[in-house]
């Protein structure tokens, strides 16, 4: 399927691995061309170094407005414009009694899982409502709607982000500027190796048999007994970038093997 965006310039933020390289593999395949940035200028050219065409490549710290002006900079200046961004980086946080995490624990997620978000969206959205073509897509989490306990950090931050997305959606779209949002769950990643490891550990068990258990205890809803993948995931948001998803706006797009057991986003 022609998605319609060959010659589109595409930033993408934590595209050292994970959903963040597979949308770059993805996207480079549509022949778009490419702005990968994660923090490791070192790792992120090691991790792209297989990819076609000359992808742009630029370290830089999602915390900092400074850096992320730079970056909208430097791929303006190098392919003329950006017309897609999407947004991965992120952490977990910290975890643990919600009202004994500190304020720094509840700062440092909202600064790199929301805020960043904001400071991309200064940076890059001002030309593309000029240009009257733009696609602004951030990886949310199931936990925006369905909050675990020990992970309030993380829950409140990407519920901000969720909102955030939605309220930047109402006007944007009157510019040719879409924004959406894509929520994964239990993907296969280093991220949820780490905490399977952490189980298999603590259970005195196999990976595999820790990612059964986890499965059967903690997500049920995913019927399909098994994590997801970062190409399903890259999947929804080439989708979402392209002209094939030029009606979706403002729209909040699971990936997450039906964890999520509500009807509303």
């Amino acid at each position: 399927m022609d998605l319609g965006i060959k010659g589109r310039v595409a930033l993408i933020t934590g595209a050292s691995g994970g959903m963040g390289l597979a949308t770059a593999k993805l996207l480079s395949e549509e022949g778009v061309l490419l702005v990968l940035s994660d923090m490791d200028q070192q790792q992120l050219e090691k991790a792209c170094a297989e990819l076609p065409g000359k992808p742009l490549l630029v370290a830089a710290d999602m915390t900092r407005q400074d850096q992320v002006d730079n970056l909208i900079k430097q791929g303006e200046a190098t392919f003329g414009k950006v017309d897609i961004v999407v947004h991965t980086a992120g952490v977990t946080g910290a975890k643990g009694d919600p009202l004994e995490l500190s304020d720094e624990d509840y700062l440092e997620a909202y600064n790199t899982d929301f805020f960043s978000s904001v400071r991309v969206a200064r940076a890059a959205i001002p030309n593309m409502r000029k240009r009257g073509w733009g696609r602004f897509v951030c990886i949310t989490s199931e936990n925006a709607v369905q909050p675990y306990w020990e992970e309030a950090v993380y829950n409140v931050a990407k519920a901000a982000l969720a909102a955030f997305i939605k309220n930047l959606s109402y006007k944007e779209a009157a510019h040719g500027v879409l924004c959406n949002t894509v929520a994964p769950a239990f993907i296969a990643s280093a991220m949820t190796d780490g905490m399977m490891k952490k189980r298999a550990e603590e259970l005195g068990v196999s990976f595999d048999e820790a990612i059964k258990s986890f499965l059967d205890e903690e997500r049920p809803g995913i019927v399909q007994k098994r994590r997801g993948t970062v190409e399903e995931v890259a999947a929804a948001i080439a989708l979402l970038v392209s002209e094939r998803g030029s009606f979706i706006n403002g729209s909040n797009i699971r990936v997450d093997g039906g964890s999520v057991q509500a009807v509303q986003n």
